[in-house]
């Protein structure tokens, strides 16, 4: 017999299906006279209360906006599927890419111009303008930076008191996250430290790691044209502290092919001691894998030689396929949706009363779209609704303002970062694995895929 929760979650799959073959349509207009609008909600899995929320948000915006009839679809970005649903047609109206695959997106003519919608609504000069730069070509902009995080090392509070660690006094060095990974493995059973490995999550921790020993993949030459750095020391000596975790230390459990998602639900389950992903991520974890809010804990990245904290996010954005009602309607919505509540204290109030009502989290650590003046004033504005234990954030919330942002690399990003999957995954599963030849042959194959 399934319960409760089982059949209301397959109700909401069987929606979600319904409202992902109604997106490969073009949109627009209904029956009822009102434009349909399919908008991306949340990743397969997302717990009921999620979707309580956003049915409210839904309501609130039809109630504003009569003209238009919101429809939402389960949506999460992969790599390795993202483009075969672009090319089929497949995506909602509105919906959400990374930073990183914006370049190729505006190459490929798949972006809807907004320069004017932006300009209009009036908040062109309040982005962060190393976040707004991802979604520009020349003076045209094309799409709305609408979340951003920075690296952070998120740990489980709970390990490390059973590990007989300090969870208000986590590691700040390389060194120390390994002694630390190395307790909790002895004294647990669990894997002290975990890694990403598959669907390009690999290459993008990898090139994390190499940003925060002072490293970087990729020279950019500013004239769309980039030089493969693959084979440098920072990425060099991560790959061996990989290595050594794993083969000298047993401290990297024993799954070696995890990805975003796979990660988050080990984490959850208390599997994990620690690993490295966006500030933004306990969101997810706790609303998509039921992560015990008493097991968390974040701190910031350790850097090192000049090194700094890797930065991303994602942007909203339409097809320059859909038809004008459509697209009108697409850019109210972002509007009322994403950017309302970072910019007016009644739309943050509103926004966040309702999250907290279907405890749904507010106060994640992340990194401003904003000037950090706005969102600062923000954190004010929703004070009584925040719900996340900032408390145990101290680290990373107080750090993170001490470490330099770095962006992602531009050229070929994805890509690169699927080549260096397999890096990883070869350190990680062959003793032997010769890392200088690894690096090397990636960074020819990356510079084949620049020079295209």
């Amino acid at each position: 017999m399934k319960s409760p929760r089982t059949v209301a979650i397959a109700g909401l799959a069987a929606f979600a299906m319904v409202g992902a073959l109604a997106a490969c349509s073009a949109g627009g207009g209904s029956d009822s006279g009102k434009t349909e609008l399919r908008v991306a909600t949340f990743p397969p899995g997302a717990d009921e209360a999620a979707y309580t929320a956003f049915a409210e948000q839904e309501k609130q915006f039809e109630k504003a906006h009569p003209e238009i009839d919101i429809i939402g679809v389960e949506y999460e970005w992969e790599g390795p599927t993202f483009a075969v649903q672009l090319a089929g047609g497949s995506l909602p109206d509105v919906f959400t890419v990374p930073f990183t695959d914006s370049k190729t997106l505006l190459e490929n003519g798949q972006l809807m111009d907004v320069t004017d919608e932006v300009a209009e609504l009036g908040y062109t000069d309040k982005f962060n303008p190393i976040l707004l730069d991802a979604v520009k070509d020349g003076d045209r902009i094309y799409g709305f930076p609408r979340q951003a995080y920075a690296m952070g090392l998120h740990y489980n509070r709970t390990l490390f008191e059973e590990a007989g660690l300090d969870p208000d006094n986590p590691p700040a060095t390389w060194d120390e996250i390994r002694e630390a990974a190395k307790t909790i493995s002895e004294k647990t059973g669990k894997a002290g430290f975990m890694e990403m490995t598959q669907n390009n999550t690999g290459g993008w921790q990898l090139v994390a790691a190499t940003a925060a020993r002072g490293g970087s993949i990729q020279e950019d030459h500013g004239d769309g044209t980039y030089t493969s750095t693959i084979a440098n020391d920072a990425t060099k000596a991560h790959l061996q502290y990989l290595h050594d975790l794993r083969w000298e230390d047993n401290s990297l459990g024993s799954n070696f092919l995890l990805d975003w998602g796979t990660i988050n639900q080990e984490f959850a389950a208390g599997n994990i001691g620690m690993y490295s992903s966006g500030s933004d991520v306990y969101t997810a974890l706790v609303r998509d894998f039921s992560l015990d809010p008493d097991d968390y804990g974040l701190t910031v990245v350790p850097v090192e030689d000049g090194g700094g904290t890797l930065g991303g996010g994602d942007i909203a954005v339409v097809s320059p396929t859909a038809d004008d009602e459509t697209k009108a309607a697409a850019v109210t919505w972002i509007d009322w949706f994403y950017m309302q509540k970072l910019l007016d204290e009644d739309a943050a109030v509103l926004d966040a009363k309702t999250l907290a009502e279907s405890d749904q989290a507010v106060g994640t650590p992340v990194l401003p779209v904003l000037d950090r003046e706005t969102y600062e004033e923000s954190l004010t504005w929703i004070e009584p609704y925040i719900n996340v234990p900032r408390d145990q954030m101290t680290p990373f919330i107080e750090g993170v303002w001490d470490q330099t942002p770095m962006g992602e690399p531009k050229g070929k990003t994805q890509e690169i970062y699927a080549l260096l999957d397999t890096v990883v995954q070869a350190v990680l599963t062959e003793e032997n694995a010769d890392i200088d030849a690894l690096l090397e042959q990636a960074d020819a194959d990356a510079q084949a895929l620049l020079d295209e």
